[in-house]
Formats: structure tokens, C-alpha cells, sequence
């Protein structure tokens, strides 16, 4: 424990021209007594640190003690600072880990780059939920996320879907995905050889198994992940409608429905008519999603087939008719 503390306080004292008994004391979280021994502690091992006396006397390190970095440059240093996204490390337990090794970076570096932590962090931010949502941490995240560093298989008991029932199943956790602030662990099934994704938040236990497993290094995390996301959007798009779209739909078309299937839609679709309006054929997920998503446009869109769902947004204008008629 302590020779942990005294490594921290070295590499804050190389991170910083100097810091006070009081800062150190905060930063390390003892009393400022316990920074003096510290110190002295210290110098006795070889390390100069050096006290300055008086109201605005603190704690240095002299002679030039400190490893650098010297081959990162500004625009690389303030890269590596992006790289981090802190929300997602807390969730994993991460958190203690990440600034520490952040602290570290930060005393090897030049003197003229050590800002680049702060440079970064005031410029740029994820923020990766989505909006009107309260995301929250899945409670067996960190013991998937420990496993996933471990090349250690797990065995996972998880609900199917939205049911009731649950299945057990050993798994090699290869990956963990977060998307708009849903965590997705992406796992081989042990003994079979096939890598399936499975919802963090589902999981009801995990557990260790026996052992570790040998890591398939052609495995491709990110683009495992976008194949697996799109084979998942082609295939709740089970349905298709025939519409008539105008120019100002055709516009809004790709923010109201599946982007790529609005796109791959109308580079399908015929020559407008004469008023601009264009007649598509749509993939959907239902006939009730289709009515939901396309409600949206309004009078910047018909309905021409499904004949049902044409007859569901005839009765909403004659409702809408009776509510505005007046």
C-alpha cells in the first residue's frame, strides 16, 4: 500500500513544477503528516525531493529527475488523452486503473506537452447514450470486463429476450461493445466455435470456469461488431410498404426509417412525377413499426400498399379532420 503511494506521489511531483503538503496530502487522500514521512522516505531511497519552506513552499523534485517521452508530439499526446472514454472505464472498474496510468503518461512527458491532458478533455467529449434515456450500469459488468482482460472463460446465466426463461451457457468472452449506452459482451461458445453477442444487462450470474482460453488473433472485434450490426438491421426489416414520398419527404425520409433502407430505397425507386413525388418500396420492420416511424411525415407521404395500414392512416386524417376541421 504504501509503496504504491510513493510511486504516486513521485509521479505527481514530476507532473507538476511543485505541489504543497496540503495538495499532495488531497491527491494521495492521507494527512499532510503522512506526506512529510512520505518525503522523507523518499530522499532516503534517492529520490531528490526537495521542500521548499515558508507560506509558499511545497514539494519538488530537482536535479532533472524524470523520465520523458520525447519522441510524442503535441498533436499525438493529445490523441492518446482521447483515447479513454471515462464513463465507460467507471462502469467497467476501470476507473482507478485509467488514472493512474494517465498520471503516468503525464509525468513522462516533456514539460512543454504536459498540458495535453487538459488541452484535450476541454475540446472534446462523448457522451454515449442516447438522448431521453437513463442508462444504467449493468451490476455484473465488471466481472464480465475482468474476464474479457483475462482471456478467461465464464460461465453466464442470462434471460432470452424479454421472457421469462433462462439459459446457462459457458462461454470465451472475447469483447465488450457499448452502443448508445447499451453494453454488448461478444463471446465464443465454448465447444462450439461460434461467436454469438449477448446483452450485458440480461445477465442474471456469471461465474468463473476452469481455465483460460487461447484467443483466436484473427479475431476482429470492430469488425466482427459491424457485420453483426448489420446482419442484426436487414433482419428485423421483415416487411415491405409501397409509398409515394414528396420532395420535402424524400428529404426526411432517412432520419424517420433505417437510414441505409431509405437510401438503398430510393436509388431503387423510378423518375419523380411531375409534382417531385416519388413511389418507393420500403423495408419495415412491421406493418405497427411502419405506422409509428412514417406517422411522423405527415401529409409528406402516402400510403399505397399495405391495403391495411393504406385504411389505418385514411381513419387517423379523418380523425385528425374531425379534431382541426373547425
Amino acid at each position: 500500500m504504501r509503496a504504491a503511494r510513493l510511486i504516486k506521489m513521485v509521479l505527481l511531483l514530476q507532473s507538476r513544477p511543485s505541489m504543497t503538503a496540503a495538495e499532495l496530502a488531497r491527491e494521495l487522500e492521507v494527512s499532510e503528516r503522512t506526506v512529510t514521512r512520505d518525503a522523507q522516505a523518499l530522499s532516503e531511497a534517492g529520490v531528490p525531493v526537495y521542500a521548499d519552506r515558508g507560506r509558499a513552499g511545497g514539494y519538488r523534485l530537482i536535479g532533472g529527475y524524470r523520465t520523458r517521452l520525447t519522441g510524442l508530439g503535441r498533436n499525438e499526446a493529445e490523441a492518446l488523452f482521447l483515447s479513454g472514454v471515462p464513463g465507460a472505464l467507471r462502469e467497467m472498474g476501470l476507473e482507478d486503473a485509467a488514472s493512474a496510468a494517465r498520471l503516468k503518461v503525464s509525468a513522462a512527458l516533456m514539460p512543454s506537452l504536459r498540458d495535453a491532458s487538459r488541452t484535450a478533455s476541454q475540446r472534446f467529449h462523448l457522451d454515449a447514450p442516447n438522448w431521453f434515456k437513463d442508462p444504467k450500469t449493468p451490476e455484473l459488468l465488471p466481472a464480465v470486463a475482468d474476464a474479457v482482460w483475462d482471456d478467461r472463460r465464464i460461465v453466464a446465466r442470462y434471460r432470452r429476450g424479454e421472457a421469462e426463461s433462462e439459459a446457462e451457457r459457458e462461454l470465451e468472452p472475447y469483447g465488450l461493445v457499448l452502443k448508445a449506452g447499451v453494453w454488448y459482451l461478444c463471446a465464443r461458445v465454448a465447444g462450439h466455435g461460434s461467436y454469438r453477442v449477448y446483452r450485458i444487462d440480461r445477465f442474471t450470474a456469471v461465474a468463473a470456469a476452469d481455465g483460460r482460453f487461447e484467443r483466436d488473433e484473427e479475431f476482429d472485434l470492430p469488425e466482427f461488431w459491424d457485420e453483426r450490426a448489420e446482419q442484426f438491421a436487414r433482419s428485423i426489416l421483415r416487411a415491405e410498404v409501397v409509398v409515394r414520398v414528396s420532395p420535402d419527404g424524400v428529404r426526411r425520409l432517412p432520419y424517420t426509417v433505417d437510414p441505409q433502407s431509405a437510401r438503398q430505397a430510393l436509388e431503387a425507386a423510378g423518375a419523380p412525377d411531375g409534382g417531385g413525388w416519388v413511389t418507393l418500396t420500403l423495408p419495415v420492420e412491421s406493418e405497427e413499426v411502419a405506422h409509428t416511424q412514417l406517422a411522423s411525415l405527415g401529409p409528406e407521404i402516402e400510403v399505397l400498399e399495405p391495403r391495411s395500414l393504406r385504411e389505418r392512416f385514411a381513419g387517423d386524417a379523418i380523425r385528425l379532420a374531425a379534431l382541426y376541421g373547425g
